[in-house]
């Protein structure tokens, strides 16, 4: 819950730099920050790395940099809580995937109804920009490849796999920052914001998930994390006073049930 406080406050909070670096600038100054915080918190240059270990760490990395780009883009139009909740499709769907028990088809469908919910329709009253929406569900798409890549790195090189990954991320999206937000980056009160930014928002958030992964059943954690997009609600109302509809929170609501529901029967497959 920690964990989950810390990244949502932190991400409200970089939410507040998009009128001065854009959603991208943002990106970037948190990815490149967060990357120098875990080298020097994992070390991996004690590690001897190759040039086969480019692909895995590129495949690993470079979705990880876009889904971080994405998701923020879809934050200027999209309020924090529902934009967790459309890319949590991506893990949703990454979990479903080779799952066959008729239980686990309740939760496609109540994650459909749910973006359904949220899909702009014609005539809807509190439709959502289609284009913030796309870049949720983009991010969500990546986050789906980062699971599925990030399963094969962290067994072939562990722990030591996040910070490789996480340069690969910020190599990726530090053209893109520095395109659009030019030399406003380099400004020295955003780049002190940036590093507060990147370290409640990654390093305290990546270290407590850590710990909570050696002292509680996989399943548990993932029904706790499924909690996400309302304490993203709470901190965007909070924090950006931003405002969502009963069909907004009913939305959010079916696609978290879907996910906790997902997460608690995984326990019981072989």
């Amino acid at each position: 819950m920690g964990s989950l406080v810390a990244l949502c406050a932190g991400t409200s909070f970089a939410k507040s730099l998009f009128p001065l670096i854009g959603a991208e600038g943002t990106t970037a100054l948190r990815l490149v920050f967060s990357t120098a915080l875990l080298m020097l918190f994992l070390r991996p240059w004690r590690r001897t790395w190759v040039r086969a270990d480019l692909l895995p760490l590129a495949q690993y990395g470079v979705p990880m940099g876009v889904m971080n780009l994405l998701f923020y883009c879809a934050l200027k139009t999209v309020p924090f809580g529902l934009a967790v909740a459309i890319e949590f499709t991506g893990p949703l769907a990454v979990a479903l995937w080779s799952s066959r028990k008729p239980l686990d088809y309740l939760w496609v469908v109540l994650a459909i109804a749910g973006l359904g919910l949220i899909l702009p329709w014609p005539g809807s009253t509190d439709a959502l920009d289609p284009l913030g929406i796309g870049f949720a569900l983009g991010a969500g798409c990546c986050w789906a490849l980062y699971i599925v890549f990030g399963q094969r790195v962290a067994a072939r090189y562990g722990a030591m796999a996040t910070p490789m990954g996480m340069l690969i991320a910020a190599m990726v999206v530090a053209p893109v920052g520095l395109t659009v937000a030019g030399g406003a980056l380099f400004d020295s009160h955003l780049l002190l914001t940036g590093l507060v930014v990147a370290l409640v928002s990654s390093a305290v958030p990546y270290s407590l998930e850590m710990f909570a992964l050696q002292h509680l059943p996989q399943h548990t954690f993932s029904v706790l994390l499924s909690l996400e997009p309302a304490v993203g609600a709470l901190a965007g109302w909070l924090v950006l006073s931003e405002q969502l509809s009963g069909q907004q929170l009913l939305a959010m609501g079916l696609i978290m049930a879907a996910s906790m529901g997902c997460a608690s029967n995984a326990k019981r497959r072989p």
